[in-house]
């Protein structure tokens, strides 16, 4: 469980980005569970149930590893989740989903470039990669106009389909370096 210093909020002109706790699993369970949006997923089970949303929210938090819900500023609905997932040495994977009824309002958009700079800033991260399912083409289009670049194609196994499924990978070369030892690479981030 993380303490309360390693706990980690974001503010943008439209959203919070805040952990999740226990009390959103029914939010959550509502907002994933679309076979649209977890079809796109690689770790969520199709159906998702309110007990999927109950094992997530109760994983441990990790400093260097932030998991946001995002919310809507003003009516602070959930629509979706974002997180940086730590793959070595100053590199994490950039993961974000949206409820269907927040698609084509730009808010993947706005939640992924204050992640971006929390990996940039915070985390101290040199490179960021992202992927999306071929047949995924709007989360394709939000990591390109974040500044991801094409690196390549490759397979991942997605639970809700049941199967390997053919990705476009990506990645983004972050301005500021850090060491090569991951301990020096990371600060911790507080809010």
């Amino acid at each position: 469980m993380a303490k309360e210093s390693e706990t980690v909020f974001a503010l943008t002109r439209r959203l919070t980005l805040r952990p999740g706790w226990p009390e959103d699993a029914p939010a959550l369970s509502r907002a994933i569970g679309h076979e649209a949006v977890v079809r796109n997923l690689s770790r969520a089970p199709w159906p998702y149930a309110l007990g999927d949303a109950e094992a997530f929210l109760s994983l441990p938090r990790d400093a260097h590893q932030p998991r946001f819900q995002i919310m809507t500023r003003g009516e602070n609905r959930l629509i979706g989740g974002i997180e940086l997932i730590p793959l070595g040495a100053c590199t994490r994977e950039l993961g974000y989903w949206l409820t269907p009824d927040a698609w084509g309002h730009g808010y993947a958009t706005e939640a992924a470039r204050a992640v971006v700079d929390i990996a940039r800033h915070a985390l101290g991260s040199e490179r960021l990669i992202g992927r999306h399912m071929v047949d995924n083409h709007a989360s394709g289009r939000v990591l390109r106009r974040l500044g991801f670049v094409k690196t390549g194609c490759s397979r991942l196994f997605s639970l809700a389909r049941g199967a390997e499924v053919e990705c476009v990978d990506l990645a983004l070369d972050l301005a500021r370096p850090c060491a090569a030892a991951d301990t020096a690479c990371a600060m911790p981030i507080a809010a």
